[in-house]
Parts: structure tokens; sequence; C-alpha cells
């Protein structure tokens, strides 16, 4: 881009004006329920944002019985039933944050707990809108903290919607020559290795699609979770997910560093046991 710098913001303005707006009653009426820290509400202040209430979403699918069974390949329907669920949990916390008139979520937290019979997705994150309600559109859900969404917005870029894929992968039996020869000794078990790639490699291309889907442009603050089941040892389970993100401005806009003093307070331990004498 070419053209003058933008002058620096002054930053105590923006603190005071950040102060003054959550001291001011909202035009919802009602007080605000965030699970954002203190900075990070006046960071959404900062650039014209607000935070409005807590919202969730939760979806369970169920797996059929004698899916973990052993195998080769893919568990297509194990994999599905994550797809289904992370689906239906977005679709959920997105209708919640429309009905408090938010415009997006952030600071999503994602909990997924697959089970034998059923996997359960769960979301909880706090839902945002501008100030002056002048930014409309598509409800986002993000998994941004506070922090990572001013400056986003700040470069000209936006969040478009959480991405996820998915997949879990039968280990191939070893044969019973292998497991003899490979009892006692430390070798590389080759068919846990190929079954972590092949899942991995699936899961990464749905989230990928489902970005695209989206129309983004990338995925940041991608989170991973991967291992055996614990239920079925011998199947290889892969999930990652992600904020979809997209370009907003006419063009990006390069960031000055800038200062923020946190303002929670710290949280000193101890062990009670050391106050005796």
């Amino acid at each position: 881009m070419t053209g003058a710098e933008e002058p620096a913001p002054d930053v105590r303005a923006e603190l005071r004006r950040a102060v003054t707006a959550l001291a001011s009653p909202g035009a919802s009426g009602h007080g605000v329920t965030s699970d954002l820290s203190i900075d990070e509400a006046l960071l959404l202040h900062s650039i014209g944002w607000e935070p409005v209430d807590l919202v969730c979403g939760v979806s369970v699918a169920s797996v059929p019985a004698g899916v973990w069974s052993w195998g080769m390949g893919e568990i297509a329907v194990a994999s599905d039933a994550q797809g289904l669920a992370f689906t239906g949990a977005v679709q959920r916390i997105s209708e919640e944050c429309r009905r408090v008139r938010g415009h997006g979520v952030v600071g999503v937290h994602v909990e997924v707990t697959v089970d034998r019979h059923h996997i359960d997705v769960e979301l909880v994150g706090t839902a945002v809108r501008p100030v002056q309600g002048a930014e409309g559109g598509e409800v986002f859900v993000s998994d941004l903290s506070g922090r990572d969404f001013t400056l986003l917005h700040q470069a000209g870029w936006g969040p478009v919607g959480l991405a996820h894929g998915a997949s879990f992968v039968y280990a191939p039996r070893r044969s019973a020559a292998t497991s003899i020869r490979q009892t006692g000794a430390n070798v590389e078990l080759t068919n846990y290795t190929e079954a972590m790639y092949s899942a991995r490699e699936l899961a990464m291309e749905r989230m990928q699609q489902t970005a695209i889907t989206m129309r983004g442009t990338g995925i940041v603050e991608v989170k991973v979770t991967e291992g055996p089941m614990p239920f079925a040892g011998h199947a290889i389970g892969f999930s990652a997910w992600g904020t979809t993100v997209r370009l907003v401005a006419d063009g990006h806009r390069y960031l000055q560093p800038r200062m923020v003093v946190p303002l929670d307070d710290a949280v000193v331990s101890f062990e009670a046991e050391s106050l005796r004498g």
C-alpha cells in the first residue's frame, strides 16, 4: 500500500474511552456475562466492539455398535459422527449469538469427547458486536482470544468461521511372526505410524476444505488432538480445528508495536503446609 502512514494511536485516550464504555449501561439494558479477561474487554472497546453474553453450543452424535472392531483403513462412520457433532455445535452457538444480537463469537473453548457409542462436542465463547452496530453480516464463530481478534481487526482481516476436520483410522494387526520378533526390542511400530499419518492427512484435508467452502484465505490458531482411543487401542484418531480468516479491508494494514499492560490480578499459589512452623 502507498500513501502517508496513519498516526500512532493515543493509547491513554483509547483506554479512557474503553473504561467509560464499560461503565456505561449497554443498549440491551442488562449486564454483560463474559469469559474474556479485563484487558481483552478493554481492547475490544478500543476498536469499537463490546462483549454481549456468554453463549454455548452442544451436539452429541451416535456411533453405531461394532464400529470399533478390528478392520482396515478409515473408520468412516466415526469420522462422519464427529463432523456431524461439530457442525451441530457450531450451528447452535451461532443461533445463541444471534439471539443475544451478537455479530460473532470469540474465545471459543472446544471440548471433544469420543466415546464408544457417541461423540460429544461442546463450544463455549463470548458473543461480541460493534458498539455502534455499523458492522453486520454473517455471524462468525472463532477460537481467537480477544487480543488476537483485536490485532486481526486492526490489520484489516476478519474471522469467518470455525473450520474442523477429523479422521479415525485402524492400525493394522501385526502378524504373529512380527509380534514375536519385535518382543523385547526397541523398534518402530510402523502400523501405528502409518495409521497416524493417514488420519492426520484426512483430517487436515477436511479442515482445509471447510475453510475453502467458507471462502476463507487461511486458518489460524489451529489446535489438534491425536492418539489411540482408550477403549480401542488399535484405532488412531486425529482432530484439527481453527479459525478461518480472510481480508475484509481494501488491503492489509501493517501494525506498529504497541505496549499493552495486563489489568488482571496475578494469582499467587502456595502450599498451605508451608505455613506450619
